[in-house]
């Protein structure tokens, strides 16, 4: 018999793989979105935080939109008198749903958006970040 020994796991590490700084912010924000059938539909909400590349939105009300759907993101006028908003958060923003969390008792339903970044953009921002 051959015995084998088992080591015990360690605690994961919380190391953070973001490309870039999320930060939390609080501001009026809207999405824009077509149905299965092709139906234009918009939902308004706030978001709690955001970087350069990402997103995560609460909605006031509940709304049907599946993973990966591609939604424009818009944060309010008021929102980008804050100056708190990254330039490529300026207008409209195309997006891809990569999680969604349900609506429950004590929390509204939420998206957390990829935002849809011009390669080239994302290269520059790789060379600074790798000679900083």
């Amino acid at each position: 018999m051959i015995a084998t020994c088992i080591e015990p796991q360690s605690a994961p590490t919380s190391l953070d793989k973001r490309a870039t700084e999320r930060r939390d912010v609080t501001l009026p924000a809207r999405l824009t979105w077509k149905d299965a059938r092709g139906t234009m539909r918009f939902a308004t909400g706030v978001t709690r935080n955001l970087s350069a590349r990402g997103v995560y939105i609460e909605c006031h009300t509940p709304v049907s939109i599946p993973l990966y759907r591609l939604v424009q993101f818009q944060i309010d006028r008021d929102g980008l008198a804050t100056g708190a908003v990254p330039s490529a958060l300026r207008g409209r923003v195309l997006s891809a749903v990569y999680r969604v969390a349900p609506a429950s008792v004590s929390q509204r339903q939420g998206f957390a958006l990829r935002l849809m970044v011009d390669p080239r953009e994302a290269v520059i921002t790789e060379q600074r970040r790798a000679t900083a």
